[in-house]
């Protein structure tokens, strides 16, 4: 059902332990009934069936995203549940952990423990009827369980079988693939923070949700070759590899002349002025791309003459004169407020804004329209960043209790079923 802002919410918990009756038991339609006669929600991915082993970030938000877009999820947790269950403080208006709830809403919740016979054959029963399986244990782990890609795939031979991993399954399978880490071994800790200060990390597990992103694909290529020869395959994404490509002309430049670069601080490496800046009150982002962008910019603040000094009339230039560039552009910009020039710039052609806190970074989202909040149950979340035309995302249901939906089975792929 759409809400005011035209986008598909279905609000309520839809479904809940009342609809509980063991695994034959066809619980969509049941689902339905509950919901007064309301069909499940459309989606590019109805009737794909998703058994998630997944846990924390990168395979959640993966399997999120499928969400979304219909894909039905049964979230398989251990007894103890997804570790970011934990995760608090903060917590939401319900009193769940923030950091789960950022990336589990649409999905069921059943609990099993994988070390029983009764858990184990659940496991296995939701894998082989699954068209998606995707896990993020250490290599080895599902094929303790006869849960691996072969196990699966000789039971399930249409299965996508992806596998998210630190650092791939040859000599990094050992190692463990947490976000920080990879940050590090992976470089991008030596480019991030001020030249003369120590590396940083990302404010945000960064590299996990790039990897999220990359199974998503990976996921919808096999299914896409499923639809064309009827075969499932195997999906591996990793960390390590998801962050080099990541690096995109850093990386470039590195394989280029051999040379890594180093910390800039806000700075880029081949544009300027392209960085942070302060203005009378606080900084802002100034980040011209070309020449004819640069004369505007120094016309707006009253040094028009800049935009033909030598120094600063070529961008090759101004990244030779970066120092003083900078200090011809702060002793104007401390005239105004940054919300000023913001604005006087901005309508001006030139690329410019506030460095907002997240919470006027999300005010600042609705003010141009972009919907980036979607509110289900009093548990607020950002809704998904991809907008489709004819099949857009749908929000049914927050993020589930552990083993909410305990005995759950796949919903219906059509409504005749």
């Amino acid at each position: 059902m759409p809400d005011a802002s035209g986008r598909n919410v279905v609000s309520g918990r839809a479904f809940g332990r009342s609809v509980h009756a063991g695994p034959s038991r066809p619980l969509g339609r049941v689902a339905e009934e509950i919901r007064g006669g309301r069909p499940l929600p459309e989606g590019v991915l109805r009737g794909i069936r998703v058994a998630d082993f997944s846990r924390v970030l990168a395979g959640p938000y993966a399997t999120m995203l499928l969400a979304d877009f219909g894909a039905d999820i049964i979230k398989v947790e251990s007894p103890a549940g997804d570790d970011t269950r934990q995760w608090k403080p903060p917590v939401d208006a319900s009193g769940e952990a923030t950091y789960f709830g950022s990336v589990n809403r649409n999905k069921r919740s059943v609990a099993l423990d994988l070390t029983t016979e009764a858990g184990l054959a659940e496991a296995r029963r939701l894998a082989a009827t699954a068209d998606v399986v995707i896990e993020n244990f250490r290599p080895g782990v599902m094929a303790r369980f006869g849960l691996d890609y072969e196990d699966v795939r000789a039971e399930n031979p249409g299965v996508v079988y992806c596998s998210i991993t630190g650092f791939g399954d040859g000599a990094g399978a050992t190692l463990p693939g947490y976000d920080l880490l990879v940050q590090a071994v992976g470089g991008l800790m030596s480019i991030t923070g001020e030249p003369t200060g120590p590396a940083a990390k990302a404010g945000v597990a960064l590299v996990d949700v790039i990897t999220g992103q990359n199974a998503v694909a990976g996921i919808l290529l096999a299914l896409r070759e499923r639809d064309r020869t009827g075969a499932g395959q195997r999906v591996d994404v990793n960390l390590m590899h998801g962050l080099l490509s990541a690096l995109t002309n850093q990386a470039a430049s590195t394989l280029a002349t051999g040379r890594p670069p180093g910390r800039m601080g806000n700075q880029h490496p081949s544009i300027a002025p392209y960085a942070v800046f302060r203005a009378a009150d606080r900084e802002l982002v100034i980040a011209v791309g070309n020449d004819r962008q640069f004369r505007t910019l120094a016309r707006l603040i009253g040094r028009e003459a800049l935009g033909d000094d030598p120094r600063f009339a070529t961008n090759p230039a101004r990244v030779a004169h970066r120092d003083e560039l900078t200090a011809e552009l702060e002793a104007a910009l401390a005239a105004r407020s940054a919300g000023e020039w913001s604005g006087i710039l901005a309508d001006g052609g030139v690329p410019a804004g506030l460095v907002h806190n997240v919470a006027e970074a999300i005010d600042y989202a609705g003010t141009l329209g972009l919907d980036a909040v979607v509110d289900l149950d009093g548990r607020r979340s950002i809704a998904a960043p991809i907008s489709l035309s004819a099949t857009p995302a749908a929000y049914r249901t927050a993020p589930p209790a552990l083993d909410e939906h305990a005995g759950a089975d796949w919903f219906p792929r059509k409504d005749s079923e």
